[in-house]
């Protein structure tokens, strides 16, 4: 799963977009209007964050809704994290646990 995350992240398009959800909801038409490609283009780059489980659409009427499910990155950079530094989330960890017991 998080290969797919950083896959898909890579691109600069698929950071403004997901950037651009950060506020709420956007329709596929509000979304490709804010960019000058084409329409095509936006659908595969919604397709890859789909894919990533970066996003989740709904559908309302014949209109298609975007959100951001923040929480995939957040994991998938959490196990990135804890598999390049484990001792700095062991320490985090033990520093939260204090905090909880006082």
């Amino acid at each position: 799963m998080a290969s797919n995350v950083f896959r898909a992240i890579v691109d600069p398009t698929r950071r403004q977009i997901l950037e651009d959800l950060r506020d709420g909801e956007l329709s596929a038409g509000e979304i490709a209007s804010r960019f000058r490609i084409s329409a095509p283009s936006i659908s595969r780059h919604l397709s890859l964050l789909l894919a990533a489980d970066l996003i989740e659409q709904r559908r309302e009427g014949n209109r298609l809704l975007y959100r951001l499910r923040p929480e995939t990155l957040v994991h998938a950079l959490s196990a990135f994290l804890g598999a390049v530094c484990p001792t700095q989330v062991v320490q985090r960890r033990a520093r939260r646990t204090r905090k909880e017991r006082t």
